[in-house]
């Protein structure tokens, strides 16, 4: 049986002066092999995450576990206490107003200067001289900032210098009234087949704050400046693997332990595959996978208020002319059209919708694929 040890992070400080704790769970493997951390509830009502952690660690108590992992659950104590009524908030800081998971520190300039004191060295010696430079950045951060930081920096920060110790990094995230979907860097497709998830939105080399981009824009920075000047150096090679994900599991404010088992056994057999933990009978399911780029991933904003009823189901392209929602106007009753259907020119594949059915004008009503293809 594997030992999960255990250790409580201070993150910061309330007005009152009760510290801000984060738990963090370990299970120890060897040297040699890829690690892993794995964070969720950055966003307040995203917590089904945290029931996925649960699974996983209760899995892997008698797996035989190569390489180190990380467990960070209930990763934002400030979001996941903000409450309005009966509703969870915190996706947003109430005092900066930023998202959360936007806070992350990535800096291009160290890039440069590091290609040019170490194009000529080995793989194994840029993987570790890097790694360490990202860990040091980090602290800087936290240790040198003479103006401070906010509070949702400070718990950035030091989720992200975990982070950086590792190979691998899922940010465990949900969506207002979602399917299960992947955000994956376009150089790790292959890998995105690994997991039980059947979309997947492909990310450019492009960093706007969060933590998959924080982790993965680094390291393939580094890869394509070292390649520019002849270093064959590679983050997709068996000695050196640098992946990041945001693991989407569905929809916000509700855990299911059940579907957080088959969640946890679709991460698993990704782990399987990068040689973390060793159970062959894990291979991912037969299911159809389709996937489009960032830039084709499209929100679709209402025309006008109303009562919404959300129509075109999750995962089944949706032709051009077909309906994808109607809007109930029940001031317009009697002396107007209460009923307004909403089609698109053009087809795509619905992945997440609003939470509410009341919405206001330019209320984002569904995100979803357009020239979507399949993996």
């Amino acid at each position: 049986m594997n030992n999960i040890s255990k250790e409580v992070m201070h993150v910061g400080e309330m007005a009152s002066g009760a510290q801000l704790t984060v738990p963090v769970y370990r299970i120890k493997g060897r040297e040699g092999f890829p690690s892993v951390y794995i964070q969720a509830n950055m966003h307040g009502a995203e917590v089904q995450g945290n029931a996925v952690i649960f699974q996983l660690l209760e899995i892997l108590k008698d797996t035989k576990v190569n390489g180190h992992i990380t467990f960070v659950p209930y990763a934002n104590p400030v979001g996941c206490n903000h409450k309005n009524g009966e509703y969870t908030l915190g996706r947003f800081d109430p005092i900066t107003g930023v998202n959360w998971n936007r806070m992350y520190y990535f800096d291009e300039s160290i890039i440069a200067p590091f290609v040019e004191q170490y194009k000529n060295a080995q793989p194994s010696d840029i993987q570790a001289k890097f790694k360490q430079q990202l860990i040091d950045s980090i602290d800087k951060k936290l240790q040198n900032n003479e103006f401070g930081l906010t509070t949702g920096q400070r718990i950035a920060y030091q989720l992200q210098q975990l982070a950086h110790q590792a190979d691998i990094v899922l940010d465990l995230h949900t969506g207002p009234i979602s399917s299960k979907h992947l955000y994956c860097p376009e150089y790790a497709q292959e890998s995105a087949s690994y997991f039980n998830i059947p979309h997947t939105i492909l990310i450019p080399n492009v960093f706007s704050g969060a933590l998959d981009e924080a982790t993965f824009c680094s390291w393939w920075s580094l890869q394509e400046a070292l390649n520019k000047v002849g270093n064959t150096f590679s983050i997709s090679s068996q000695t050196c693997i640098k992946e990041s994900f945001t693991v989407e599991l569905g929809s916000q404010e509700q855990i299911d332990l059940a579907e957080a088992y088959q969640d946890a056994l679709s991460i698993l057999t990704y782990l399987q595959r990068k040689n973390v933990i060793e159970n062959p009978s894990l291979k991912p399911d037969n299911i159809k996978r389709y996937a489009c780029y960032l830039k084709d991933y499209k929100a679709y904003y209402s025309p006008m208020g109303g009562m919404v009823d959300y129509l075109a189901e999750f995962g089944v392209p949706l032709t051009a002319g077909q309906p994808l929602a109607q809007i109930l106007r029940m001031d317009n009753y009697g002396d107007g059209e209460p009923l307004h259907k909403i089609t698109l020119d053009y087809d795509v594949l619905p992945i997440l919708h609003f939470a509410s059915a009341s919405v206001n004008q330019g209320t984002e009503l569904y995100k979803m694929f357009t020239r979507y293809f399949t993996l």
